[in-house]
């Protein structure tokens, strides 16, 4: 199959031409094709409760050679993803039930957070708060809507830091001429969600090259920013239409913010005295 990104469309057009058993598979790999590309025939036999010469015959009837084709087909839709297009068609359930929608976006947010839940990395969560509290300066990148996830990290992490800035790529200064200024003693905090951003995938590139640590906040293990990282937290972003849900990532760097602050706890409790004082001052809050 030469055009990958269509595989989700192919595996919906052919569904009910399916056998019982490879519409569950079908199901599933729709749900969740980002574990289904790292997974092996057998395995996502064992899931679904059927063979894994059924998964086999699955491959075959989308025109795979064999499960290994299929397997790197899903691994590059990771990467490239599907465009926002493709996206408003996942509205349509594959069953036709007649589940409202909007249950089942919040559905699928609350798997994603049991997912987390269940699969995220304490040791990766400890690492990278080591690398941000030791750093000489931290920077934080997101571009499109990971901007908003950076935006709320920057704020919280400047009440405990000193050291923290945001970078954009707006204004005068662009993203690039921010970065040069990163030196081996930093880190910066990459924040990259499909569709992943080039800008944001070659100021990484740049940044590695300056021997600066890199914390990617991504979301599975074929984004583009995984391997050059020193260390990643891994957020899974399932799809459900054209917007980029948020929920599962910020609850994420909600982790790692308060991860930090419990290292940091001292230096929080006196600026949040101190900014206590100017909000009753300035009446901020009612």
């Amino acid at each position: 199959m030469n055009n990958t990104s269509d595989l989700i469309t192919l595996i919906q057009s052919r569904y009910n031409k399916f056998s019982k058993g490879q519409k569950m598979i079908a199901e599933f790999i729709i749900e969740h094709y980002d574990k289904a590309a790292f997974m092996t025939a057998s395995k996502i036999g064992e899931i679904v409760d059927v063979s894994e010469s059924t998964v086999v015959r699955f491959a075959g009837a989308l025109g795979f050679s064999g499960f290994p084709e299929l397997q790197k087909s899903l691994q590059v839709l990771i990467k490239n993803k599907l465009t926002t297009v493709q996206r408003i068609g996942l509205n349509e359930d594959i069953d036709k039930d007649t589940e409202k929608f909007h249950k089942k976006v919040i559905r699928n947010e609350m798997n994603s957070i049991k997912y987390l839940l269940d699969n995220i990395d304490a040791s990766s969560l400890d690492e990278a708060t080591n690398i941000i509290s030791n750093a000489k300066k931290v920077y934080i990148l997101g571009m499109r809507t990971s901007s908003t996830l950076a935006n709320y990290m920057g704020f919280y992490l400047n009440v405990m830091l000193d050291n923290v800035r945001i970078l954009n790529n707006s204004g005068v200064n662009s993203l690039f001429e921010q970065i040069i200024r990163i030196k081996e003693d930093d880190v910066l905090i990459c924040i990259s969600f499909p569709r992943y951003s080039s800008n944001t995938i070659d100021a990484v590139k740049i940044v590695k090259d300056k021997n600066a640590k890199i914390v990617a906040i991504t979301d599975t293990e074929a984004s583009p920013v995984y391997e050059l990282a020193d260390v990643s937290l891994l957020a899974k972003n399932n799809i459900v239409s054209f917007v980029d849900s948020l929920v599962v990532p910020m609850c994420l760097i909600n982790s790692l913010i308060l991860n930090i602050g419990a290292k940091e706890r001292n230096d929080i409790v006196e600026s949040f005295n101190d900014l206590e004082i100017i909000w009753n001052k300035h009446s901020i809050y009612q």
